[in-house]
């Protein structure tokens, strides 16, 4: 019988030897991202409770990074890096969306064995989310409270108030390419909300009603409703999980658990964008 062989990569021309190169543990860090999984307790389940939530705001890092580069693109009339961008948002809410599956192989008698080490520690407090929510156009200042303590947050926080949402960059957009707008909606101070307009629906009306004339508007449109699907769909797993793991109780940040989940499912992003389907 024939001796194997084990392969050897180094022959064929791979580095072994990472003595003062750069490895693949040193250019992601890998030893820090590994490090900061800091269980409370001997709980086997608190492991996947970290880290389903580490990795979803290292996805979340990314979402950021990606809205704002889809917002000035559109803001600077380079639509097609937009599409592209747009659609990776979409990937990422769809892998967010997988996530939950994960979290949900935990049972409600696995999470009571931790959840009273977590303090008032709670999901809505997520820094990175809510950047997320700004930058999508729902810029609700009560959601801020919770990150007065941190100056850093703060400055965070109001720098993206500042400047308009993507739902606000598309509106715009739209204006400039020939659709009538509003005035009193491309003027409104974006550090809040925007309100469903019916001059708005009108004018997406027009795109849809045309969308050979107005492609490039057309599919921003679309592109745009693709993410808010994903989005919605991620919240509406929110809920269903904290409702397999908690049933009604309240959450450990003291909101009404599920109660609070289901408020967020009727927040509408890109209003408009909705409506408009129905006066077609």
């Amino acid at each position: 019988m024939s001796e194997t062989t084990d392969y050897d990569p180094s022959q064929e021309g791979a580095q072994m030897n990472f003595d003062g190169r750069m490895s693949y543990g040193d250019y992601l860090c890998i030893d820090q991202i590994l490090g900061a999984q800091k269980t409370r307790t001997d709980a086997h389940d608190e492991m996947l409770f970290i880290i389903q939530h580490q990795t979803s705001e290292l996805w979340m890092r990314l979402v950021i990074h990606e809205i704002t580069a889809a917002r000035e693109a559109i803001k600077s009339d380079h639509l097609q890096p937009a599409m592209k961008t747009l659609s990776r948002v979409s990937r990422i809410f769809e892998q967010l969306n997988s996530a939950w599956d994960v979290l949900r192989t935990m049972t409600p008698s696995d999470y009571t064995h931790f959840r009273n080490k977590l303090g008032q520690s709670s999901g809505f407090q997520s820094l990175q989310y809510r950047l997320i929510e700004y930058a999508l156009g729902n810029r609700n200042h009560a959601m801020m409270r919770p990150h007065a303590h941190v100056p850093e947050a703060m400055a965070k926080l109001e720098s993206e108030l500042a400047l308009p949402s993507l739902y606000d960059e598309a509106i715009r957009l739209a204006a400039r390419r020939g659709i009538a707008m509003p005035d009193e909606v491309l003027t409104r101070d974006v550090r809040n909300t925007h309100i469903l307009h019916d001059a708005v629906t009108t004018g997406w009306k027009a795109v849809y009603e045309d969308p050979e004339k107005y492609w490039a508007l057309y599919e921003v449109a679309e592109k745009m409703v693709d993410l808010e699907d994903y989005f919605r769909r991620w919240r509406f797993n929110h809920v269903t999980t904290v409702e397999r793991v908690i049933g009604l109780k309240r959450g450990t940040g003291g909101t009404g658990g599920t109660s609070y989940l289901r408020r967020m499912l009727d927040v509408e992003l890109f209003p408009e964008l909705w409506r408009v389907r129905t006066e077609l």
